[in-house]
């Protein structure tokens, strides 16, 4: 599983221009789904970004995560994440396919809410357009193929 995160002072996923699910401060995750990704790939992604510090404290470093600050996370699937870039038209077939990433991805949502944070979400599959005021910036990638 790939995830691009980004600590957001808000952010927002519509579908045909209509807010599906909006959050403020916290993390904007696009997740993607591999082929041979698994269920316990994706718990533990998911605990790992619920959990990661990159909020400030009060002295100005990273060290707070989500919980402490009251952060919320809002998910967007993102098959994109998988894409081939060797030529100028990116390819898609690293991705898994809709019937594989799609359960994994509310799996994913389901350990979010398990850790005590239901995150709002987009639509599996529709074309959704993203809004984020980006906070930092600070954008980290996480990849269960690369610990």
């Amino acid at each position: 599983m790939r995830a691009v995160v980004t600590r957001v002072s808000s952010a927002s996923v519509s579908i045909g221009g209509t807010v599906r699910g909006e959050i403020g401060r916290g993390f904007l995750v696009l997740l993607g789904v591999g082929p041979e990704d698994t269920q316990e790939q994706a718990r533990r992604l998911a605990e790992k970004i619920c959990r990661c510090r990159v909020f400030e404290d009060e002295g100005g470093k990273m060290n707070l995560d989500l919980a402490a600050v009251g952060g919320a996370v809002l998910v967007v699937s993102q098959f994109t994440l998988y894409a081939d870039v060797k030529s100028r038209r990116p390819g898609f077939s690293h991705a898994a396919p809709p019937q594989v990433a799609e359960p994994l991805y509310k799996y994913f949502l389901d350990c979010c809410r398990a850790l005590g944070f239901p995150p709002a979400h987009g639509e599996f599959g529709a074309e959704m357009a993203v809004a984020s005021v980006n906070d930092g910036p600070v954008t980290l990638l996480f990849d269960t193929d690369h610990r």
